[in-house]
């Protein structure tokens, strides 16, 4: 019976990276990108759109979509620097899960600082897919906690059986 090994190419995400994170990054949420966010997800409410719609509807500005927070976690200089740090490679990294703890609304024109950590590292059969959790907190001006992101990454190894050392992929 073969047992599938893990080739040094591709070896597995140490778990000794749970707890380690990456500098806080501070976006403004311009109502530019809301618009046009708006548009792409089929958004026709005005109070999504125009500002000042927005605020005869009783807002400071245009109404961030749920979502939107991911959309915002990316506007870090280089957003999946944090995976290479880790030893992953993007190639091999498939969307598993997101989730969104919102504890209160956020509308154009404020400042959120997102600051992020891995919270867990697990591995299935034999190494070939490796689970990667990072948790979000995301906080406004006033360092009031605004949202909690939660993203799971499966990093899927391809190659990690003896017959396949030489394929890559």
């Amino acid at each position: 019976m073969n047992t599938p090994t893990v080739p040094s190419r591709a070896r597995l995400i140490d778990p000794a990276v749970v707890g380690t994170g990456t500098a806080p990054h501070t976006v403004l949420v311009e109502a530019g990108r809301l618009r046009q966010f708006a548009h792409a997800i089929g958004e026709r409410r005005p109070e999504h759109v125009d500002e000042a719609a927005a605020r005869r509807a009783g807002h400071p500005g245009l109404p961030v979509p749920p979502t939107f927070l991911f959309c915002l976690e990316m506007e870090r200089p280089d957003p999946w620097a944090w995976l290479a740090d880790i030893g992953v490679d993007l190639d091999t990294v498939l969307h598993a899960e997101q989730s969104f703890v919102h504890h209160r609304s956020t509308w154009s024109g404020e400042r959120l600082t997102f600051a992020s950590r891995i919270t867990d590292v697990t591995a299935k059969s034999d190494g070939a897919l490796q689970f990667v959790v990072r948790q979000t907190r995301v906080t406004d001006e006033q360092g009031a906690e605004v949202a909690e992101l939660s993203t799971t990454l499966a990093v899927v190894r391809r190659g990690t059986g003896p017959d396949d050392e030489g394929d890559t992929q």
